[in-house]
């Protein structure tokens, strides 16, 4: 005999539990599944305990550039691994167990955990129980990619959820993969002091981003001591003793990087391959991921899938705005859309990333009459009194509407001020809206409107 349920949640990353409270809210029954640790990615293995360990690197950072602001320190400075890592342990510890108090103390909800399989559109089974509901939301997330390299299984490997349990400083880490994760932990662990070398099989880093970007960034991490190795196109990995060693086809520079720990940040695969998704009538794609709609749907009438399982956006806040979406949807009468939202993100090395709406690339790529800007952080009062001068903000705007279409800020305080412009871009409002604006001396913010005053045909 199935329990019965007007709702089962799959799932307690950043979509999962804040659905939850808001169907409870509504006075519905509820089942929420867990198969591991509540929270999620974010709170376990992604935003939070990294961000974390990053503060600590940027500590050592600024430590050892005490004297260029007067400030003297006696003798070297050191890294306790293991306190930084209870540090990150302890921060990370309480929003785990935040998450799930809260879901065990909401109304009308009863906590399972075990892994979920479906056994029909409707049917869920969960260990021994068999949990039954007319609606079900899958919200399961996604796991580190581990790719088909040549001699990987015969090697120690580690990945953003492994990277965890490090409480020691690797002596020389190799990073496999140059985009997000891959130079946060890349500029993390040599500011704790290791030596670090990050292979890219591309031409370049974060491909996704403008050729200008990657360019700065490979130049502020190259600026720390970060050897880069590009255009790896086939890749092998053997022991050595005690040693890792990393075959290479680059298109320069030795055949072969030897290190004592690897990293492997090449991507990332969703948690759908044991869900039982055939026999719930689900698609996915050739990826594993599943098929929606711009609310969220999947094509199995009462099943939605949120978060990095769907596709729509690999990212915290895409998760959390998949559940306003499905909410608005279900129990406001608000009928949002996933095609609504403006893609914003960061890439969290120091100093930071902010990036919303459109690329250059893509820009020019549409054949859209366009305007561009470009002003380097050295011209960013703010940025010359902290002495974090790296990095420049530029923005594109659409000739003909003079709404913004993208913008670019990679410099101090970037991952918070690109909020500024994307506000505007969301309002459909001109550029002109932050031009007239009058911004606070001295901050990053207030460069924005002067940027904007600059503005020239994008040739």
């Amino acid at each position: 005999m199935a329990a019965r349920f007007e709702a089962i949640i799959v799932g307690t990353g950043q979509a999962g539990p804040p659905l939850t409270a808001r169907l409870s809210q509504a006075g519905m029954k509820v089942a929420v599944v867990e198969r591991s640790l509540f929270g999620g990615t974010c709170v376990n293995t992604g935003c939070i305990p990294t961000k974390t360990l990053v503060a600590s690197a940027y500590a050592a950072h600024l430590a050892r550039r005490a004297a260029e602001y007067g400030v003297e320190i006696d003798g070297p400075i050191n890294v306790d691994m293991k306190r930084v890592k209870a540090r990150k342990d302890e921060i990370s510890g309480r929003s785990k167990a935040a998450v799930e108090k809260w879901m065990r103390g909401l109304a009308n909800t009863t906590v399972y955990q075990g892994h979920a399989r479906f056994e029909s559109a409707r049917k869920v089974r969960v260990n021994n129980q068999l949990l039954e509901a007319e609606k079900i939301f899958i919200n399961v997330g996604g796991r580190a990619l581990v790719p088909p390299m040549p001699g990987l299984d015969q090697v120690p490997y580690l990945t953003n959820s492994s990277m965890m349990d490090v409480d020691f400083l690797p002596e020389h880490l190799i990073v496999i993969g140059g985009s997000y994760i891959g130079l946060e932990f890349g500029q993390m662990y040599r500011r704790f002091g290791s030596r670090v070398t990050i292979i890219e099989k591309t031409a370049r880093l974060i491909a996704r981003e403008d050729e200008d970007i990657s360019r700065a960034v490979k130049e502020i991490l190259e600026a720390e001591g970060i050897e880069i190795r590009l255009k790896a196109e086939c890749m092998s990995v053997k022991k050595d003793g005690g040693r890792i060693v990393v075959g290479l086809d680059c298109g320069e520079g030795s055949r072969e990087v030897t290190g004592s720990h690897l990293l492997i940040a090449v991507g990332r695969v969703p948690n759908t391959d044991d869900l039982g998704l055939e026999k719930a009538g689900v698609e996915t794609d050739k990826d594993g991921y599943i098929k929606v709609d711009d609310q969220l749907r999947t094509n199995a009438p009462g099943i939605w899938a949120l978060g990095d399982c769907n596709r729509k956006g690999a990212f915290t806040h895409t998760a959390y705005n998949d559940y306003e979406i499905v909410a608005a949807n279900l129990l406001d009468n608000d009928p949002r859309k996933v095609s609504d939202r403006i893609m914003t993100y960061a890439l969290f090395i120091d100093p930071p990333l902010g990036r919303a709406g459109m690329t250059e690339a893509e820009v020019r790529k549409s054949g859209r009459k366009a305007l561009s800007a470009t002003r380097p952080m050295t011209r960013v009062a703010r940025a010359v009194e902290k002495g974090e001068t790296q990095g420049f903000m530029k923005a594109v705007v659409d000739a003909e509407t003079r709404q913004i279409l993208g913008a670019a800020i990679l410099g101090v305080t970037g991952d918070e001020v690109i909020h500024t412009l994307l506000d505007v871009m969301v309002a459909k409002a001109p550029y002109t809206t932050v031009t007239r604006a009058m911004h606070i001396h001295p901050t990053v913010s207030e460069l924005l409107p002067t940027l904007l005053q600059d503005l020239k045909p994008l040739k």
